[in-house]
């Protein structure tokens, strides 16, 4: 009975762990956040982010808009609030079955619903008016990736973080800055 349950327990830790997504650590100046993307339900999207990852992308880009109990984005802008050059835009996966739940990461965009490049946001709360609703570009939603797995209290840190209206781009920029300073796999 012992060497029965022995094997169960192992198939399913040996399971869980095949079923986990691609872990990525984002460090920032304010410190490290872990993120778990879900290649299953995000497959272009992950891809996408991946790639960017692994040409480090991310590496000297800022947090830009930080807006207190909604969300922190970045991904985009140099140190200098530059934008950087990006790839092609990709599908919208909002309709995925992920929502837009406090912690989790998803696909920033234009009012253009297949818009999203390499920008991101990560979820302050439920923000549920974000999740796929129709197939308009006010209700297609934003594409969920991922979740926080390590470091939610980094991005609540930012989530507080003064910020100062610079330009019209950008209303909500945080002072000071808050820096991506890499964004790597874990493996």
């Amino acid at each position: 009975m012992k060497p029965t349950l022995f094997v169960v327990i192992l198939l399913l830790f040996s399971f869980s762990i095949a079923c986990a997504g691609t872990r990525v650590e984002m460090k920032t100046s304010m410190g490290t956040i872990t993120l778990e993307l879900n290649d299953e339900q995000a497959p272009v999207t992950v891809k996408n982010f991946l790639n960017y990852v692994d040409h480090k992308f991310y590496d000297g880009t800022i947090f830009h808009r930080v807006i207190r109990n909604f969300m922190i984005q970045g991904g985009g802008f140099d140190r200098t609030a530059k934008r950087k050059p990006v790839g092609a835009a990709i599908k919208n996966e909002a309709d995925n079955g992920l929502s837009n739940n406090k912690g989790t990461i998803a696909m920033a965009r234009t009012g253009v619903v297949d818009s999203a490049t390499s920008q991101f946001f990560i979820n302050l709360k439920d923000n549920n008016f974000l999740n796929h609703r129709g197939q308009t570009g006010n209700t297609y939603g934003y594409t969920v990736f991922g979740r926080v797995v390590g470091g939610m209290d980094v991005v609540e840190k930012i989530g507080t973080t003064r910020t100062i209206s610079k330009n019209q781009l950008f209303r909500a920029y945080p002072e000071p800055q808050v820096i991506i300073e890499s964004v790597r796999r874990v493996e």
